[in-house]
């Protein structure tokens, strides 16, 4: 596994670390190395050192939050190597189905049957990308939770009004963007203000020990922290994981996330359903250029294609060139850059790697098409 030299020099400055043993701090290296940030890793350090779990026991549990709103792109791969590493280092991972969550924000427009029919397509999806793990409640096991299960208590309501006690109009409008929303689009709507204490809610009564989500999830997260330290409440560890950007997004990525990939823009997005030829075919109108460091093909071959199998391999055209594997984003980049690997070339190998570590979902979904079937006519009525 490739761990982030920062997080590994933060890592070997602390003295908590340091006293772990060997299990421990592999385990912990295991969780964080690969995220883009990490907040509050104090929590995490302590229970992997002896403290108890927030539910009272030692193991650590995790949880991804998703709405269900349509197919799976391939943004969810970043998080579902991030939840394999999670189970790879025995926490408990949990998917949590937002369907209420969902339809506050409009999704289907308001179709419950909709949301809830692509809720059990998600678990099929994310069964597959982690490779049919165990599910239970223990460590290294996988489990799904839905909404509309923990918002049947009324504790959990309590914890809502709590959470969104002091919490201005103004503060909450500057968390919309969790829901791919800017601050004006609301006003209109009151239940969209409630989102951000139903997220933190979720985590709060959930015990959760690790939130994980992309970095466009970190205002929800600091949301929840904030609220924590207003009373006193338990902090769970924040794990950020990278955006990927639209295949037609160009130059420095906007903190907006303006540039992020999304299934409502076919032509910027891949699919994990797409087949190798689509996703080729995608690629080869993705931006690179050899005068610009930036580009989604090296977001897509740092945060996928390495980050699963440590190597693009590239295979033109013979009458072009020859075979080559790259083991280093840098090396990879630089080659584009000087002209060494041809940009199309360079679109290709990191295509193929997409294709094959989707290989598995594709036979899944071939074998059991019928809550396919069922979202793409959906989200084509």
């Amino acid at each position: 596994m490739s761990v982030d030299p920062d997080i590994a020099g933060k890592l070997a400055d602390m003295e908590a670390f340091q006293a772990l043993d060997a299990d421990a701090q592999e385990r912990l290296v295991t969780m964080v190395g690969s995220v883009e940030e990490v907040v509050g890793i104090e929590h995490a350090l302590a229970v992997l050192g002896g403290a108890s779990s927030h539910a009272g026991d030692e193991v650590i549990r995790c949880y991804v939050g998703f709405e269900p709103s349509g197919k799976a792109h391939i943004g969810w791969k970043v998080l579902a190597l991030q939840c394999k590493r999670m189970l790879e280092a025995k926490a408990n991972v949990m998917i949590f189905l937002a369907d209420w969550h969902a339809w506050v924000n409009d999704k289907f427009n308001g179709d419950m049957d909709a949301i809830q029919t692509t809720a059990r397509y998600m678990e099929a999806t994310f069964r597959s990308l982690l490779d049919h793990p165990p599910e239970g409640e223990g460590a290294g096991q996988l489990r799904f939770v839905w909404a509309s299960e923990l918002m049947r208590s009324p504790d959990y309501w309590a914890r809502v009004l709590r959470c969104s006690k002091g919490a201005t109009l103004a503060m909450v409008r500057k968390t919309f963007t969790i829901m791919g929303r800017d601050e004006a689009s609301s006003d209109h709507d009151l239940s969209k203000f409630y989102y951000p204490a139903m997220q933190a809610s979720d985590i709060f009564e959930m015990n959760i020990d690790v939130a994980i989500g992309g970095m466009d999830q970190r205002k929800a997260h600091m949301f929840m922290r904030d609220v924590a330290s207003k009373y006193g409440w338990q902090k769970a560890t924040c794990l950020h994981t990278p955006i990927i950007s639209s295949l037609k997004a160009s130059g420095a990525r906007m903190e907006s996330f303006d540039h992020k990939m999304s299934k409502s823009d076919p032509k910027g997005a891949l699919l994990i359903h797409d087949s190798a030829d689509e996703i080729r075919k995608k690629m080869k109108k993705a931006y690179i250029s050899p005068d610009d460091p930036d580009s989604p093909v090296y977001e897509l071959a740092q945060h996928i294609v390495l980050a699963e199998f440590g190597e693009i391999v590239v295979t033109p055209d013979p009458r072009f060139g020859e075979p080559s594997t790259w083991t280093s984003l840098d090396a990879f980049r630089t080659a584009v850059m000087d002209g060494t690997l041809h940009p199309l070339d360079a679109k290709f190998g990191v295509a193929d790697g997409l294709a094959r570590g989707l290989a598995d979902v594709h036979a899944y979904f071939e074998q059991h098409p019928d809550l396919l079937d069922q979202v793409t006519a959906y989200t084509q009525g």
